[in-house]
């Protein structure tokens, strides 16, 4: 009875159950689709033109980005240093269209998809593509229909106050920068999805996340 039991003590280790999260760590059928996507939507790199002044830039086109809710906006800017145009992805704002200029920089005016310091915005402006770090080219609000609130500033510390989108409020340098307004596409999640299908593509354009089972 020897041999019988060694088999069932073997075979008790190989039959495990399949992990999911195991699954997800190796990659495979879980990895995102990516060659479809426009490319990193950010600011332009911060210089000494947008510290000092302001930079104008033409909004070209406005694009979907596969995998993403909110449509990109394509904004060309002349280089300051060399004859030729620096075409950036930045995350529209609601309200903007093709052949709108748009400025960037401290002494640029408050409208819709201006990018300014967050110490030259005024208390209980909607913001959104905010810097965490001033320089890093915006990380925060950037979710279709998302926006932030500006709640205070101590401009003795360099410091402002911002009410994020989860209601949470956190303390940046006002050196950051940010856009005016609300990101576009916003109302994306209250129309029903209805039906399986729909499911299916949306996931899919993203990476494998559904059908989700229990058990």
């Amino acid at each position: 009875w020897g041999p019988s039991i060694d088999s069932a003590f073997r075979r008790s280790i190989s039959m495990g159950r399949v992990l999911r999260a195991q699954r997800k760590g190796h990659g495979g059928i879980f990895k995102s689709n990516t060659c479809k996507r426009q490319g990193a939507a950010k600011f332009r790199k911060l210089d000494f033109a947008e510290r000092q002044g302001y930079v104008k830039g033409l909004v070209k086109n406005i694009v979907h980005d596969q995998g993403r809710g909110a449509p990109l906006a394509v904004v060309h800017f002349r280089d300051g240093y060399k004859y030729k145009l620096n075409k950036e992805l930045i995350v529209a704002a609601e309200g903007m269209y093709t052949g709108q200029f748009i400025y960037c920089g401290k002494k640029a005016e408050l409208a819709i998809g201006n990018i300014l310091p967050l110490s030259t915005i005024p208390e209980g402006t909607a913001v959104c593509n905010i810097e965490q770090h001033t320089g890093d080219r915006s990380k925060i609000a950037r979710a279709s229909g998302n926006y932030a609130v500006i709640v205070s500033q101590n401009p003795d510390e360099g410091l402002t106050r911002v009410r994020l989108p989860s209601g949470m409020r956190k303390v940046l340098k006002s050196t950051c920068r940010a856009m005016i307004g609300t990101i576009a596409g916003g109302g994306r999640p209250e129309k029903p999805i209805l039906k399986a299908g729909r499911a299916y593509f949306k996931y899919k354009a993203k990476r494998r996340r559904w059908p989700v089972v229990r058990g």
